[in-house]
């Protein structure tokens, strides 16, 4: 319980603590030196998560790092298995990235801020066309060059399984033209949701599988996606 609330503690205070780097965060904007923006805040928020990570007691191995180009907008498709896997990925997986993230972390002050500098689209998977809306803004975002991740489950399976992958996800990829990278994460809900939500120390392993090129399939092989990226990641489980 000690480090549940030290956990939650530390979020709040270092989250107000990053307001000074907002500010340059805008001046980097306002300079119109994008690119520098890109790479401090992607710093900036890796390490924040990392040491979130870390303080949360996790016992982290990640496999694969060779297959994530270092240039190149990318679509990330992970299983879902706790309010850890974002931090996961940001402490981890060195590219900079934005999230498909649900709506309610709109709500969060400071937080959605980040979010906002880091290309983050909010969702509301309970409205059909604010979805669609979505979707249509994260290919955007991907054209442009930025990477994403996406959990097509839609919701934690706080534990080894991993429920269906929404095929409508998989659109980001294919209309904006950008390779899949499917990523399976096992164990981080024995960080927290295995516990009654109290934070323990636990072993993680993050898998990073290699590419699938979207750019040219077939309407088959589009319709087959969901299904070969759920056995890829599986394979891990």
């Amino acid at each position: 319980m000690l480090r549940t609330i030290a956990w939650y503690s530390n979020f709040a205070i270092s989250l107000v603590a990053t307001i000074p780097k907002m500010y340059k965060v805008k001046s980097l904007e306002k300079k119109g030196n994008l690119k520098e923006k890109e790479e401090y805040v992607h710093k900036t928020t890796s390490k924040w998560a990392l040491s979130h990570v870390k303080m949360s007691g996790a016992r982290v191995k990640i496999y694969g790092e060779e297959n994530i180009p270092k240039d190149g907008a990318v679509l990330f498709v992970s299983n879902h298995q706790s309010n850890f896997d974002i931090a996961l990925f940001m402490s981890y997986i060195d590219k900079p990235k934005g999230y498909i993230a649900k709506i309610e972390m709109k709500k969060i002050p400071l937080l959605r801020d980040w979010m906002e500098y880091m290309n983050c689209v909010f969702m509301d998977r309970s409205n059909i066309r604010k979805a669609a809306e979505s979707i249509a803004e994260g290919v955007k975002i991907l054209k442009n060059g930025y990477s994403l991740v996406i959990f097509p489950e839609g919701t934690r399976s706080k534990s080894d399984n991993i429920g269906e992958l929404k095929a409508g996800s998989f659109k980001l990829a294919t209309k904006a033209k950008v390779p899949i990278i499917p990523v399976t994460i096992k164990g981080s809900y024995k960080l927290m949701e295995a516990n009654g939500n109290r934070i323990k120390p636990a072993e993680v392993e993050m898998y990073i599988h290699p590419l699938i090129e979207t750019a040219s399939l077939s309407k088959e092989e589009t319709e087959e996606l969901p299904a070969k990226v759920t056995e890829i990641i599986k394979s891990k489980l």
